[in-house]
This record gives structure tokens, C-alpha cells and sequence, in this order.
């Protein structure tokens, strides 16, 4: 699963399988911002969770 870019931020998901949660790092260019947590089901987080968090941060912050 790899980065996702929107208007110079970069959304870098990372998950661990057995603890069942993972983190989105935002970065604009390369300055870490924040961090996204989250937690999924199954052998590893869907793709359409992961662009829904980007999307939901994204427009809350009128990025």
C-alpha cells in the first residue's frame, strides 16, 4: 500500500496485522504534520478505508 499525494501532502498508511490498527503519516513536502490512527478488520485495511480517512482529513482542513 503506498502513499497517497494531494496538493504537496503525502499520506503514508502503516498497519500492524496482529494489533489490528495502523497509522496515517501526513507529511507536507517533507515536514511531518500529524499522525491519523486507526483501527480494521481482517488480514489488512482496505484501500477505500485508508482514501476515506485522506479525504475526510483533506476536507476538513480545505486541503
Amino acid at each position: 500500500m503506498g502513499a497517497i499525494e494531494r496538493n504537496g501532502y503525502r499520506f503514508v498508511p502503516e498497519y500492524s496485522v496482529i494489533q489490528q490498527n495502523g497509522a496515517i503519516h501526513v507529511y507536507n513536502r517533507d515536514h511531518f504534520i500529524e499522525e491519523i490512527q486507526f483501527q480494521f478488520s481482517g488480514k489488512v485495511p482496505e484501500l477505500d478505508q485508508i482514501e476515506d480517512l485522506v479525504d475526510h482529513y483533506c476536507n476538513q482542513r480545505n486541503i
